[in-house]
């Protein structure tokens, strides 16, 4: 792999609220080692409030994020895809994604939670607990260093695992 950072896209269907949340913790955990984008199969057009509470309550950025299609990365090299929604894992990818390396990582969506504000708090801190622990998985691997496919069973692997 190449000694620039690695760019990541994290992929939902929506991109409004798990997509968002992996792209702030990789932007943020990964100290340049990584620049992440965030991009939709079937954007929403709008970044869930309970997404940007949560990036708030973590002392994130809010600022900056948009609802956007995976189409506005054509001409954006994309080393790694990772999937964050089961709907979006299933997807046929457009071409320019056909060389990056693909990872699933299924999260449950907090932005369909129904109940009190508490309840739908705790499912979007439950959610940015598991992109962290994940992306920190990622992140002491020496990813730079991996083949493609020992990258490929890496992201598989941590996806798998019950947070």
């Amino acid at each position: 792999m190449t000694q620039r950072p690695l760019n990541i896209l994290v992929l939902c269907t929506g991109n409004s609220c798990r997509s968002v949340l992996g792209e702030a913790l990789f932007n943020h955990l990964s100290a340049g080692r990584f620049k992440a984008y965030s991009a939709g199969s079937h954007p929403i057009g709008r970044i869930n409030n309970g997404a940007l509470a949560t990036l708030a309550r973590h002392g994130l950025p809010t600022e900056g994020y948009i609802s956007q299609s995976w189409d506005e990365f054509n001409d954006k090299q994309i080393d790694i895809m990772i999937s964050v929604c089961d709907s979006a894992a299933d997807e046929t990818c457009p071409v320019y994604l056909g060389s990056a390396i693909r990872g699933h990582w299924g999260v449950s969506d907090p932005g369909h939670v129904e109940g009190s504000a508490e309840v739908i708090e705790a499912a979007f801190e439950a959610t940015y607990a598991t992109l962290e622990k994940r992306i920190q998985q990622l992140l002491a691997l020496p990813v730079e260093t991996l083949s493609k496919t020992e990258l490929t069973q890496a992201l598989n692997k941590i996806g798998s695992e019950i947070v």
